[in-house]
């Protein structure tokens, strides 16, 4: 069964790119007066792994804690969730042979058509953590830029939703009890802005590109990832000076 891209990864790229590039066309203005001891932010969260073809819709937070007004220390947190396909290709080379020997031998015991098609549908729920510095750049007082590096940790818990007797007894090879899950460390690089509607409240937009590898064990490759993020963010505390 062949699988649909629900979102093209092109269309994408250039939604993101046009969201970092709209900062810079405002008007310059004087630098930010007030900087927020505390910054909380919540939102919606989109992330799409195309190599994979999983796309994620969920829940983002964030705290932080400025410790000078260009640089932040804080924490990351989201969960999102999506269902999506595994296809035999995306396989390591070993299952891959002992699932082709499996099904030659049922094709030959006349149990299925030659032409039945090996997938088998999942849903994924996935939670991330991460924490580190950010840069601000705080030169626009209705705009803040921002950038972090990303490192933290992705958890994911796959659920096997077969939908014939021959997917049925394949999920006891790939995952008895029909569910696996996987912990493993992510790394690469983030950013985004916030449109300051007042000096406490800000509207918040990230983008995130990471790689990771989950699921070793089963998938023979990685996965890169991109998680946009959208929602207000609340600065309180005292003044940074």
């Amino acid at each position: 069964m062949a699988r649909f891209q629900k979102t093209p990864f092109a269309l994408l790229l250039l939604i993101l790119c046009v969201l970092f590039i709209f900062p810079l066309t405002v008007t310059a203005q004087p630098a930010q007066e007030y900087v927020g001891r505390f910054d909380a932010f919540t939102g919606f969260s989109y992330m799409a792994s195309p190599s994979f073809n999983l796309y994620q819709r969920g829940f983002n937070g964030e705290f932080g804690v400025n410790v000078t007004r260009w640089l932040a220390l804080g924490g990351d947190f989201s969960v999102l969730n999506g269902n999506t396909s595994i296809l035999p290709n995306e396989l390591t080379p070993s299952l891959q042979q002992s699932l082709g020997a499996e099904l030659t031998g049922l094709v030959m015991a006349g149990e299925i058509p030659p032409t039945y098609v090996v997938y088998m549908p999942f849903n994924a729920k996935t939670y991330t953590f991460a924490a580190g510095p950010q840069v601000n750049y705080r030169h626009f007082k209705y705009v803040t830029l921002f950038f972090r590096p990303d490192l933290g940790a992705i958890h994911e818990n796959a659920t096997l939703k077969p939908v014939d007797p021959i997917q049925t007894a394949l999920v006891s090879q790939l995952a008895p009890g029909g569910n696996k899950t996987d912990t493993r460390i992510f790394y690469g690089a983030g950013g985004g802005f916030d449109l300051n509607a007042s000096k406490h409240v800000a509207l918040r937009v990230t983008v995130d590109y990471v790689h990771t590898f989950l699921f070793k064990d089963l998938l023979k490759d990685p996965r890169n990832t991109v998680r946009l993020s959208v929602g207000p963010t609340f600065r309180f505390g005292g003044d940074v000076k």
